[in-house]
């Protein structure tokens, strides 16, 4: 079923005339999605490019625990080799991100003129033996660790994404740029986390996906599922022995406690570690005017291209994923993760099934009623249907072109906004309703059972 041409619980994307597709609340702030790197969204204002030193492993701090998850990675034909981090986008100070949300479909003409007009540089990162992976000197015992053994555990299990893109720019001559983000490694045999804001356009286009390790090993990676509607994505590289990431618990969080968060700022910045606390918790962020994510809050600096890494707590266990940021002009510190225990539950279906089973899929495509045709017409309050689904559960409830749903069950539906929360909150694949529509001059109620969305 074409997620397109869908009403269902993930993904409502409004147009005139639109597809329904993620139901959230409406903007109520500029709360934004860190954006890849590279210009996948078109609002930025810079200076001149930043240029940064290649990173350099700390200096090992000794412990007596037990070491955990220290092996480093075996050879195999996926791996790309160690010649440096990556080739990045030459990307300029960002005094101000003001973008939509990755969900929202920013025009890809947009995204590949700016590429064209992009330079390239590049940023690497050394390991002092020069070959194998980063093995930590410091394990997690659940004792508090020192911001030094945090970043040495980091170091080993955060990695960089890279979709590398090749445009020709208006001089016939071909470049390469790269959309960049972060991610950190879930298990041993290379499942790795990150938004899936940072891997959109390999979803929508079909783009390569490279993952590249703080030692320079670079490897292809598999996107393995995404869930839109949450920000999440999981993606898999061919290697063994990997050091993996202790997941915490975010429901043991207390605002004030320290944290830690280590990522690609920029795309340039590699392996940049910023710290903080918890500022608050349950906060309903919309990162755009469909999509609404419980997360919590950190006064800890991130940036573009921190997006997908993590959030570590003072015993080095990750309790958040990086995800978005307030912006605006004398604003700062307000930065905001996926709550882990939140997370992980995604995670797991993702890899099981790629995607997040049981949510209610509509099958209708509609748009918002304009009050002044409204008034001319004499509609009621609710969504017009522009289109429904060959052998949907809307097409086998008599639900056809022209009808305006007014509501669900006992809950109005006024405009997509409150039909895409009704569907969300109130149903799941296989529940039984009541719909509500206006069709020349009469209301009907029809029987509907909602179908099971699933992705392209």
């Amino acid at each position: 079923m074409n997620n397109e041409n869908n009403i269902y619980s993930p993904n409502v994307q409004p147009a005139q005339p639109q597809n329904i597709q993620q139901p959230a609340a409406p903007t109520a702030q500029p709360i934004i999605p860190l954006p890849p790197v590279g210009g996948a969204y078109p609002q930025y204002t810079s200076t001149q490019p930043v240029q940064s030193a290649p990173a350099v492993r700390p200096t090992p701090v000794q412990n007596t625990a037990p070491q955990q998850n220290t092996a480093s990675v075996s050879s195999n034909s996926n791996k790309k080799g160690k010649g440096g981090f990556l080739k990045m986008l030459c990307f300029g100070l960002v005094l101000t991100i003001v973008c939509s949300a990755a969900s929202a479909g920013v025009s890809y003409l947009v995204v590949d003129n700016m590429l064209r007009s992009a330079g390239g540089s590049s940023a690497s990162i050394s390991s002092p033996s020069g070959t194998g992976h980063y093995i930590p000197s410091v394990s997690v015992t659940g004792d508090p660790l020192n911001a030094a053994e945090v970043y040495d555990l980091a170091c080993a299990q955060v990695v960089g994404i890279n979709i590398p893109i090749t445009t020709t720019n208006i001089f016939g001559q071909t470049t390469s740029s790269a959309i960049s983000g972060s991610g950190f490694v879930i298990t041993e045999d290379g499942y790795i986390v990150t938004n899936y804001h940072v891997i959109e356009y390999s979803v929508k286009r079909g783009y390569e996906t490279n993952v590249m390790f703080y030692d320079g090993s670079t490897y292809d990676a598999k996107i393995i599922g995404y869930d839109e509607e949450n920000d999440l994505a999981v993606i898999k590289i061919d290697a063994e022995d990997l050091n993996y990431v202790s997941v915490g618990k975010s429901s043991e969080m207390v605002v004030g406690e320290t944290v830690y968060t280590v990522g690609n700022p920029l795309g340039e910045l590699a392996y940049t570690m910023t710290s903080g606390i918890v500022s608050a918790l349950d906060r309903l962020i919309s990162t755009d005017e469909n999509t609404s994510i419980n997360m919590f809050q950190i006064d800890a600096a991130v940036n573009s291209g921190n997006s997908g890494g993590p959030v570590y707590n003072s015993r080095g266990q990750v309790i958040g994923v990086v995800s978005a940021k307030y912006s605006s002009t004398g604003v700062e510190g307000l930065g905001f993760a996926i709550p882990i225990d939140e997370a992980m539950e995604i995670v797991e279906q993702l890899i099981e099934h790629g995607y997040v089973t049981g949510r209610a899929a509509f099958g209708v495509s509609v748009q918002n009623i304009n009050p002044s045709t409204a008034a001319v017409h004499g509609y009621p309050e609710g969504v017009y249907v522009t289109g429904v689904n060959s052998g949907s559960c809307a097409e086998k409830s008599g639900i056809k072109v022209g009808d305006i749903i007014t509501a669900i069950g006992d809950s109005e539906t006024a405009n997509i906004e409150e039909l895409t929360k009704v569907l969300r909150n109130e149903y799941s694949a296989g529940d039984k309703a009541v719909v509500t529509v206006f069709r020349a001059g009469k209301y009907l109620k029809l029987d509907i059972v909602f179908d099971e969305f699933t992705p392209n």
